[in-house]
């Protein structure tokens, strides 16, 4: 889900300038780029932070200029909302708008027509005089919401590259180039070979080192599960550690008959042992149905959605070997916990150590 929600917007590769916010269209050959093996699609991008305004509502967003090619990078069709997935709409220049930014405006898709904002950006190379906007402003039309993750969703706007560039006054000027790996190709290894041809004026990073702290946490968060989840399975294990030691004490007397009548020490051992095992085998079977019900149910039934994600079910996968590695563990805790009991309370009673 992790990959799934930040990588489709997030191209493969992205291409910055490590020594500034732009770069001129001459200092970057797109055919060099595109004749790296593994690459796929290349999409030029303009970005700004700006200020949108829809009648009384001002917000901050982050803007980005894409042309065509960035549809087919980051999946654009695949995410939308409601609208339409373009970027210009009669023959005018339209915009695609986060669902959450455009909540916060006030804004919505008409069934007829379209919702226009205004975009205010800081002017250029200008100096603040009294009187004067330091904005270069400009209106667009609405023509779609898109649904991506949270981040997205709450401050991004997608509008024409050219429009971008007008409106921010970088003529011949770009700020990202935007680059989809063809299926089969490592994306380390395509970023080394671009890296190689583009010498050190260029900064080039993989989706995962753009987001490498989510994905890190995300690699390392089953492995505090199992954790926290073995800390249960002990603290549980107390439970049937009292359990077996109170059927000793009520059974005291009917151990003390079958000691009598010929029972050793190992045969009521095997009892208090075997005890323990159907009791915690027990909760494992009925665990592992429970388990495993719920997330069918999850999988086909959609009973959890996630929260501002126009009804998107909280993805849930079966995976046998997590569950062979849980029944393991619990397993292993169970024989223990229904060991030692057993062992301990047998040597420590004095009646059932009595020779006949």
């Amino acid at each position: 889900m992790v990959e799934k929600l930040y990588s489709d917007f997030d191209s493969d590769i992205t291409i910055r300038n490590a020594k500034g916010k732009t770069f001129y269209e001459n200092q970057i050959n797109v055919k060099d780029i595109e004749s790296v093996s593994g690459v796929k699609t290349t999409s030029l991008g303009l970005e700004e932070v700006v200020v949108l305004k829809h009648e009384k509502k001002w917000v901050n967003a982050n803007l980005i200029g894409v042309d065509a090619n960035f549809f087919d990078v980051a999946k654009v069709y695949e995410h939308m909302v409601d609208g339409y997935p373009a970027l210009t709409v009669d023959g005018k220049d339209a915009a695609i708008i986060g669902a959450t930014l455009l909540d916060k405006l006030e804004g919505f898709i008409p069934s007829v027509g379209y919702e226009k904002i205004s975009i205010f950006s800081p002017k250029r190379d200008m100096r603040i005089r009294l009187g004067k906007s330091p904005f270069a402003i400009s209106r667009i039309e609405i023509a779609g919401r898109m649904n991506y993750n949270r981040e997205v969703n709450a401050e991004f706007i997608l509008v024409p590259l050219n429009f971008a560039q007008e409106l921010l006054s970088y003529e011949f000027e770009f700020s990202v180039v935007f680059i989809d790996v063809k299926n089969g190709y490592d994306n380390e290894d395509v970023k080394q070979d671009l890296k190689a041809k583009l010498g050190a004026d260029f900064e080039v990073k993989t989706n995962y080192e753009k987001n490498e702290l989510i994905y890190k946490t995300s690699q390392s968060e089953k492995v505090i599960v199992i954790i926290i989840l073995l800390f249960v399975f002990i603290i549980a294990a107390f439970t049937l550690v009292a359990a077996l030691t109170m059927m000793f004490i009520e059974k005291k007397e009917n151990l003390g008959t079958l000691r009598a009548i010929g029972a050793d020490k190992s045969f009521i051992f095997k009892i208090l042992f075997s005890e323990g095992l159907l009791i915690s085998f027990k909760g494992i079977l009925i665990g592992l149905v429970l388990g495993y019900g719920v997330c069918l149910s999850q999988i086909y039934g959609k009973l959890l959605t996630i929260p501002n994600s126009a009804d998107e079910p909280f993805p849930m996968r079966i995976s046998f070997e997590d569950g062979f590695l849980i029944i393991t563990l619990v397993s292993i805790i169970s024989i223990l916990a229904s060991y030692l009991p057993a062992k301990y309370l047998l040597r420590g009673d004095n009646m059932l150590q009595k020779k006949d």
